[in-house]
């Protein structure tokens, strides 16, 4: 990041970022005012701008700093278990209101949709996390499941517990979602194999699996697209 910032005492008090905020509005202030406002105050030596300049280098932005636990954050020097609550509360005050406005009865129309519902969160996770959205007839989501956390391995998923809350809502539909932790969404053989098994079981329950999305840092994949693990059309 390359920003840099005068010491915030010698900002006039028209640039502070509080009075910032006021005059311009929150979409007008940086990142690292953003986060000053949050933090209040720096510790000795360095000031909250410059305090929050380096959290934001040393983390990689909001997304690195929405991957660290609290107790993390709180033994950061300049923190405390005050701030890193403050900080921890309000990141996750953001990804509820991002599921809030795209979550509830979204309706899904192509896999963009789903990328845009659950990259936020899930391309930044440090472990493989299998979901399933649950689609009425319209598409629109009912309720978005974490079924399985770990390698995605056809031996040790449960294809059972893919569709279970599924059935329990009447589900006319699924969407599988995978994130991949490094960041390269190109599925692998045991995604493929998976995706089949899922296919298979769907037909026979009679639920639609619509498609299984790998998803990557900034990248996506539909193996329903590249016609991967999916009965081919007739």
């Amino acid at each position: 990041m390359s920003e840099r910032w005068m010491g915030i005492k010698e900002l006039p008090s028209h640039e502070m970022p509080r009075e910032r905020l006021r005059d311009k509005g929150a979409q007008a202030l940086s990142d690292t005012e953003l986060l000053a406002i949050l933090l209040r105050v720096g510790v000795k030596g360095q000031d909250v701008l410059e305090l929050s300049q380096r959290l934001l280098r040393d983390y990689g932005g909001w997304a690195g700093l929405q991957r660290a636990d609290h107790s993390e954050l709180a033994g950061r020097h300049g923190l405390g278990p005050a701030k890193a609550s403050t900080l921890v509360a309000t990141l996750e005050i953001g990804r509820r209101l991002v599921l809030l406005n795209h979550g509830e009865r979204f309706q899904i129309k192509s896999p963009v949709d789903v990328v845009q519902l659950m990259q936020l969160e899930m391309a930044h996770l440090d472990q493989e996390h299998l979901r399933v959205i649950a689609l009425d007839t319209k598409n629109r989501v009912q309720k978005i499941l974490t079924v399985y956390i770990g390698s995605l391995n056809s031996a040790a998923i449960r294809v059972g517990e893919v569709f279970k809350e599924a059935l329990r809502l009447n589900a006319c539909a699924i969407i599988i979602v995978h994130n991949h932790p490094s960041g390269d969404p190109t599925p692998s053989p045991e995604d493929v194999l998976v995706t089949r098994q899922i296919c298979d079981a769907g037909a026979m329950l009679d639920v639609e699996v619509l498609d299984h999305l790998v998803i990557g840092k900034g990248r996506y994949v539909s193996l329903k697209e590249r016609g991967l693990g999916f009965p081919a059309k007739r």
